[in-house]
Order: C-alpha cells, then structure tokens, then sequence
C-alpha cells in the first residue's frame, strides 16, 4: 500500500496495529542482545585523581617566576616524558599490565599510554585555581588506582625537577652572559679611560670649563700687559731721573739753591717725556695722564715761584763727592721697578702661553667630541646590557632558590585517586539504551518495507489509488459463506499479496 497514494494519520495507526508485533519483536530481540553484549564485554575500570596548580607563595612583584609557560604547553610537554617508554616500561612491569600472553612491551606500551588521560580544567572548576584531571582505565579496579596514584607521582616529580632544572639552566646561561657581559664593560671603561687621558681638556664636557678659564686668562693678559707697560713707563722715568741727576751732579754748580732750581728742571723733563709716552697710548683723559698732567702743572708753578727769590751766595765745588740720598733712593727704585718689569714680562709670557693652550685645546674640541661620543655610546651601551643582565641574574636566582626550597609554583592533589566501584566500559545502559534504540529502528524499517510490498485493497481510497474508478457499492462481510479453497502458502514478510480483488471486495 506504500507508495500506491499519500497516507494518513488513520493509515500510519492501521499499519501499526497490524504490524505492532514485528515492531515489538526487533525491539525485544535487540535490547536482549545489547544487554548480553554488555554482560560479555571485559569491563574497564577509570580511576581518576585532580590536581591543582598553586601559585607561589612569595609575591610576584618580590620574586618574578623564571617559568611562565602556558599551563597547556606545559601538561603536553610533562605527557610526552611522563609516557616516553623509560618512564612507562617500569610501571608496566610492576602492575604486570596488559599482559595476555600475546601483546609485545611496544604493544603494551601503547596501551598504556592510550590508557592515561590528561584533561585541563577551567578555573572556575576548581575554586580560582587551574588544574587537571588524570585518569588511568584498566581491567581491575585496584590496579586502576594505584597506577593512576603512580602517575600523579611522576607528574608531582617531574613537574618539581622541571622547574628546578629551568631555574638553574636559566641562572647559569644569565652568570655566563654576566660574565661575558663584565669583560667587555672592562674593554669599552679601559678606551674611554685612555681617550680621556689622551684627549684631557679637549673632551665636550670640559669646553666650557676652557672657554670660561680662556676668558679669565685674557683678561689676566690685559691687567698684566696694562702693568708692564706702567712699569715701562716707571722704568723710563726713573732711567731719566737716574741720567738727569748724575749729569746735573757732574755739571751744576755747587749753590744749593741753583741744584734745586735744576733738579726740579730736570723733574719736569722727566714728567714731560713720560707725559709724551702716556699721550701716545691713552687719550687725555686717562687717568694716568690727568696724573701727570697735574704734576707738570705743580712743578712748573714751583719753578717758578723759585726763580723769583735772590739767588744764594756760590759755594766751592765738592770733588769726587758720593751721591746724595735723593740718587741713591733713584737707582733703588730703578732697581725695583726694572726687577718688576721682567717678572711682569715672565708673567706675561707665561699667561700668553697659557692661552695659546686653551686656544688649541677649544678649537680641537668639535674633532675630539666626534670620538668620544663613539666610544662613550659604545660605553653606555655596554654599561646597560650589563646592568640588564646583571637584574635579571639576580631575579633568576631568588627563582632558583624559591624552586628549590618549593616556595614556587607546586601541584596539589586535590582528589586523591579513588577506588571505582563500577565500570566506566562497557555502560550497561548504554547498551540497552542502543538496543532498544536500534530495535526500533530496525522494526519500523522492516515494517516500512513490508507494507511497501504489499498490494493488498483495503478501502475505498486503495480502489480508487489502484483503478481510478469510483466505488459503487461496498459488500459487509457475511459469516457463513463457503471459504475459497485455500492454497498452501508459506509467509513470506517480504512478498506481495497477490489474492484477487474479488475476493477482497466480497
């Protein structure tokens, strides 16, 4: 009747109630047979531990962890040494794991590492702290419990000789890099040493120092020189004193008010000549030759006052008489004022000298910084890849001793590995849930299929599907009537009905 017209709800409910037993027969027979198959199967057994990873009990911001791995990364990379061959092999021959006579040690070391399970969990699961279940499935209970209580030891142990061994790999690379690091620091302080003696007081930061002492220098220079040229000056006027009185003392007359009448004359010649070396370096109103402009004034009105008054009476001439006090005193200050004016001289020289230095040292200044900012970047350089690395040595060692005293980042078994008191495989209502499951679907189908092959008329609708003619009249069943000659048939779920249409309507 399948697929001879569309079907109906009424159609779907007739099928059912004519095909409800085979339905319920597929579904008996499959649940049973899911059922004795989970009865049948070797049953495994999950033992499971968990373990959290807490933080290290020192502050970061005191002592920065040298492992800061993702906790991912670092679970694959412990599972790919924790399941090597070396780390597993042991293990199996202890518990005599997998042993069924047949299995070689690879074979069973394979099974053993598809055995464990490693799963990370979220932090959320585990009170703010992240973590990681481990679970090992074997046959036997109490042999799923204590294997998977010895592979939490290898994961405490390798997790704590990881860490340690990151610390001190990291400690001793920093300590030769330091060291590395500590030579050519001593390299690059030995050439800036040797260019700052070789280059002292031409380097950039002592310019000013030189520009500032050159300043000083030259005005030095022009207090000394204005000196030497008033000791010049000293030394001239004295000289001519000197010359004017010992040529007056041979050649005067021995009235003692004519010697004073010449020794002022000769006073005047003396301030006059000075007077004449003054105007040729300073103007008139220097005060060096107002000075002696007054003077010349004062001697002159002397002299004249002098020349007024009645001349003495002539004394006789003193021969081969010593030189008065007044001469003596002359040459004694000649003396000193020549003495002055070769140390002003010297002094002069030296500070001219001093300059000339100065001069060279400045003008060598912009060539020599040009260097020395080479070597003092070189120099800096050097100086913070130490410092850099010198921090980080230090912070790598308070890391290392955090580790190895276990201050450190530590896996804690929070749920130690228990004791499974049913299997994990095979799940027994798993089984039957898949029977059950499975049997329907089976009847269903075969019921599908069943009415689809049969051609059996059965109402009106199936008529009209199968002649396209309308009904005229329909025949109730009557008790009683002669039954048509049976043939032997067998039942054939899968065959067409093949009786008449006579027969179906009568």
């Amino acid at each position: 009747m399948l697929g001879h017209r569309e079907l109906t709800m009424e159609d779907y409910a007739e099928i059912l109630k004519r095909r409800i037993w085979l339905i319920l027969t597929t579904v008996v027979i499959l649940l049973a047979a899911g059922i004795a198959l989970a009865h049948f199967v070797t049953p495994k057994y999950q033992s499971q531990t968990l373990i959290l990873i807490e933080q290290q009990k020192i502050p970061e911001d005191y002592v920065k962890p040298v492992v800061e791995q993702d906790l991912n990364s670092r679970l694959a990379s412990m599972k790919e040494q924790i399941l090597s061959r070396s780390r597993v092999e042991p293990i199996i021959e202890k518990f005599n794991l997998f042993a069924d006579g047949k299995a070689s040690m690879d074979d069973r070391v394979n099974m053993m590492q598809q055995a464990i399970g490693i799963k990370s969990i979220p932090s959320g699961q585990s009170g703010g702290m992240p973590g990681f279940y481990i679970t090992f499935t074997a046959q036997d209970p109490h042999v799923a419990q204590e294997v998977c209580g010895e592979i939490v030891s290898l994961f405490i142990s390798e997790n704590q000789s990881a860490r340690e061994a990151s610390a001190e790999g990291t400690t001793d690379f920093l300590k030769q890099q330091l060291a590395d690091s500590k030579k050519n620091l001593d390299d690059q302080d030995a050439k800036l040493a040797a260019f700052q003696q070789k280059y002292f007081g031409m380097l950039p930061d002592q310019e000013q120092s030189n520009s500032n002492t050159l300043q000083s220098l030259t005005t030095q220079l022009d207090a000394v020189t204005q000196s030497v040229n008033r000791q010049q000056q000293d030394v001239t006027f004295l000289q001519t004193m000197v010359a004017q009185q010992t040529h007056d003392l041979q050649n005067s007359e021995p009235a003692a008010a004519g010697a004073l009448v010449d020794e002022r004359k000769t006073e005047l010649k003396a301030l006059m000549l000075q007077r004449q070396t003054l105007e040729a370096q300073y103007t008139p109103d220097h005060p060096d030759v107002v000075e002696v402009s007054r003077k010349i004034a004062d001697l002159q009105a002397a002299i004249a006052r002098a020349a007024g008054e009645p001349a003495p009476a002539p004394v006789a001439p003193v021969v081969n008489r010593p030189d008065p006090p007044q001469l003596q005193q002359l040459k004694a200050q000649l003396h000193a004022a020549q003495q002055a004016l070769v140390d002003g001289k010297q002094e002069q020289s030296r500070i001219e000298g001093q300059i000339r230095s100065y001069e060279t040292k400045v003008e060598s200044t912009p060539q020599v910084e040009e260097q020395y900012k080479e070597i003092t970047r070189d120099h800096q350089t050097a100086v913070d890849f130490y410092n850099s690395l010198l921090k980080k040595m230090n912070d790598s060692s308070m890391a290392t001793a955090l580790e190895q005293r276990q201050q450190g980042e530590q896996f804690r078994v929070m749920d130690a590995a228990n004791l499974p008191m049913s299997p994990t495989y095979p799940n027994r209502r798993s089984f039957a849930s898949g029977g059950l499951l499975a049997g329907l679907f089976l009847g269903l189908l075969i019921a599908g299929l069943l009415e689809y092959r049969d051609t059996s008329l059965r109402n009106e609708r199936d008529i009209w599907a199968f002649t396209k003619l309308s009904t005229l009249a329909v025949i109730s069943h009557i008790d009683g009537l002669p039954e048509p000659e049976k043939h032997r048939w067998r039942w054939n779920p899968f065959s067409r009905n093949d009786k008449p249409i006579e027969s179906v309507v009568g």
